[in-house]
């Protein structure tokens, strides 16, 4: 007997193996079964946004959080749709509401410095980006963009320290750099 949550590990699945199509379906049936689980909402959410339906994965993600407020990674998946639309101010709020509900994320906080650093904001991307790197030492690109804010900075010294720690991660992760 398929089970809720049989469904939606195995949509999660489609959805990590590319396969987001397929995932819907499932996740639309364990919704029949369980209408206020938020998890299978954000993850139904994932797909849809996945396949490029932004306005179906926003609805996901807004039911979600509508039945269980605190789903800072569902505040954060809006939070990345409406940047991706440029619509940068619903974007910093979503951002904002994530980060009120769990500031430990530092995927959030490299995605408001993102953000940030589009608008000009260097000094406040410069900020989130050394908050993900706080929480997440080896974080690739919270490093990457926290190197790149400083050079726009002007803060040469710091953009060189942070691209030796990239070099070293590059190196380490087994890859060589062709110089």
């Amino acid at each position: 007997m398929e089970t809720a949550a049989f469904l939606n590990d195995s949509g999660i699945a489609l959805t990590e193996a590319n396969r987001p199509n397929e995932a819907i379906s499932l996740f639309r049936k364990a919704l029949i079964m369980e209408p206020e689980n938020p998890l299978l909402w954000l993850n139904l959410g994932i797909a849809q946004q996945r396949t490029g339906d932004y306005e179906d994965a926003l609805h996901s993600f807004e039911r979600a959080v509508y039945i269980e407020d605190t789903l800072a990674e569902a505040w954060d998946a809006m939070g990345l749709i409406y940047y991706e639309l440029e619509r940068f101010d619903l974007s910093e709020t979503c951002y904002h509401s994530a980060l009120e509900r769990n500031e430990g994320t530092p995927k959030t906080w490299n995605n408001l410095g993102v953000l940030y650093f589009t608008e000009g904001s260097y000094e406040e991307a410069r900020h989130c980006f050394e908050e993900a790197v706080s929480l997440a030492p080896l974080y690739y690109e919270a490093l990457y963009n926290l190197r790149d804010t400083c050079r726009e900075l002007e803060d040469y010294r710091a953009a060189a320290e942070f691209e030796r720690i990239l070099s070293g991660l590059f190196v380490n992760q087994g890859y060589q750099a062709f110089v």
